[in-house]
């Protein structure tokens, strides 16, 4: 019965609001290289949706369009852009004054806003998030543009000064590193990638942006807001398989950093490929296995609200997801009861529907690994404890919440990325630090409970294996502002706002000693703007 329900989710074409209708194919056949908009004519990637239609009673999954698969020879033609933009630091961008690029990118938020509709609708499409939450990302990343901004001219602003040491006067600054290949994940493929390459950029970076496989199209709309916001050659995209295109970008020894937000497998490969890679800064983010810790007294209704929040937004699809949760074995049980009923509560349908918390899909045989996790823990004694617990249909998973978990089950440390909730009980606290400390994975920890000598006790240890403790809440990233890193296998780089612009940059200076003869070369530099460096101008 159930199961027809879930297969019953899925609409008929003309079921669909007008308002998100994707009346035609986007056959996308262009690229951006070198300030230009070039046209492809070779071959292509069909692009599916997760949603499926009902066609005449047989579920088919959505046909949006489908993008360029470039070779090689069009992937260095883009580097080669790249390089001659930043032209060994002597390029308008990267000698442009910090002014000048803000403009550049005023601009292009201006550009950006100006497409919000398309970009929303095809982020929804292409990887099942709700139309909310879609928005909620895109607006999201128009903020956090908007906040690069003031900590960049406050970055300049604290720069604007010469320093005098013992007989030496110089003037610090931030320059750029060179030319740097962004590659964004695709359950943020907008918001995610954007953490990464507008602090690239504004730091006078050149850029090659290739997009996650999932979430292609929703770029499209922004490649003339690129062209006309950035000289020629500051930003380029390439389209394909990674193999093909981003394999010799790193092994041309060209690519000065790697902006990277994927699995830490495929950053080891893309790694190794550089044959200079002490030359090449990583800017990783990678895989998190987030505990939640509950002690006994914990405030039920909290936690319970947290843990919908922070093991099943977008599907328990964010590296931020609570993926692994100890729970007290005094109120195990109440946990137990008052969880699943919330989770077989929740609203289920298409991204579009209001209100919707569970949608489809969007990797290929995601389903089926979610299923094989299921298997293999009920093969080592755990039970779905939630009355539709892994049912599915075509691309939708409803989530399985499994209890009791042990060491034995792949899913005690496999980062799962989707909606199957594993539960541990506990009497000593030890055994969760036990975990943590064991864990290839240190971005964040939850804790829950009301008594202050228990939580300082865990935060001591646990700040010493992770980058984040969050007390009473779920794991997250924002705000923005505040640094976003993970020890061992989750991280290598920190971002936020002001971080990511000190990560994309270097810090410079020039010097000279304390004489008059040298005060007055410095002097007539600044007093006549002949540098963008050496530099006393202060931005407001």
């Amino acid at each position: 019965m159930e199961e027809n329900r879930l297969s019953n989710i899925f609409p008929k074409e003309n079921d669909i609001p007008e308002k998100f209708l994707l009346k035609n194919l986007i056959e996308q056949n262009e690229y951006l290289i070198d300030g230009k908009i070039c046209s492809w004519d070779g071959s292509h990637q069909d692009v599916f949706s997760p949603v499926c239609l009902n066609v005449d009673g047989e579920l088919k999954q959505k046909l949006l369009g489908h993008y360029p698969l470039l070779t090689e020879k069009e992937a260095l033609t883009a580097l080669d852009s790249a390089v001659s933009a930043y032209d060994n630091g002597r390029g308008c961008w990267p000698t442009m004054s910090v002014t000048e690029r803000i403009k550049c990118l005023e601009n292009f938020i201006g550009c950006m806003k100006d497409v919000r509709d398309d970009v929303v609708n095809l982020l929804m499409w292409e990887i099942g998030k709700s139309y909310a939450d879609s928005a909620k990302e895109f607006d999201r990343t128009i903020e956090y543009i908007g906040d690069t901004i003031p900590a960049l001219k406050e970055l300049d602003r604290t720069s604007a000064k010469f320093v005098i040491e013992q007989g030496v006067v110089g003037q610090i600054r931030r320059a750029p590193l060179g030319v740097v290949l962004c590659m964004g994940p695709y359950n943020y493929p907008l918001n995610e990638t954007f953490t990464t390459l507008i602090p690239a950029l504004i730091m006078g970076n050149t850029v090659i942006f290739k997009p996650p496989k999932l979430g292609v199209l929703l770029h499209r709309p922004l490649l003339k807001a690129f062209k006309d916001s950035f000289p020629k050659g500051v930003i380029n995209t390439v389209y394909g398989e990674g193999q093909t295109v981003i394999a010799p970008l790193m092994a041309s020894g060209k690519i000065d950093a790697l902006a990277f937000i994927g699995s830490s497998k495929v950053a080891n490969i893309l790694q190794k490929q550089h044959p200079k890679p002490h030359r090449c800064r990583f800017v990783l983010g990678l895989e998190a296995k987030n505990a939640s810790i509950v002690l006994s007294d914990a405030d039920l209704d909290l936690v319970i609200k947290e843990h919908i929040l922070g093991t099943l937004s977008y599907n328990g699809q964010r590296c931020t997801a609570l993926k692994i949760l100890f729970v007290h074995s005094e109120i195990i049980d109440s946990f137990l009861n008052k969880f699943t009923e919330a989770v077989d509560n929740l609203s289920i349908g298409m991204p579009w529907k209001d209100g919707v918390y569970l949608t489809p899909l969007p990797e290929a045989n995601k389903i089926s690994y979610l299923s094989e996790l299921v298997e293999d823990a009920k093969e080592y004694g755990a039970k779905i404890v939630n009355k539709k617990g892994g049912l599915n249909s075509k691309t939708f998973f409803y989530p399985a919440i499994l209890y009791p978990v042990n060491s034995k089950m792949r899913i005690y440390s496999e980062e799962q990325f989707g909606p199957v909730i594993p539960v541990i009980s506990f009497k000593d606290t030890e055994q969760p630090i036990k975990y943590i400390i064991d864990s290839n994975y240190g971005q964040q920890v939850s804790i829950f409970g009301n008594d202050s000598d228990t939580i300082a006790d865990l935060i001591d240890p646990l700040v010493n294996q992770v980058c984040r403790v969050n007390i009473n809440s779920q794991c997250q990233r924002g705000p923005d502002t505040f640094p976003f890193t993970g020890r061992k296998d989750s991280a290598e780089g920190t971002l936020s706002v002001s971080d990511a612009l000190k990560v994309f940059s270097i810090r410079s200076l020039v010097a000279t000693k304390d004489i008059a003869h040298n005060k007055k070369i410095f002097d007539d530099i600044v007093k006549n703007r002949k540098s963008n460096f050496l530099s006393t101008d202060y931005i407001l």
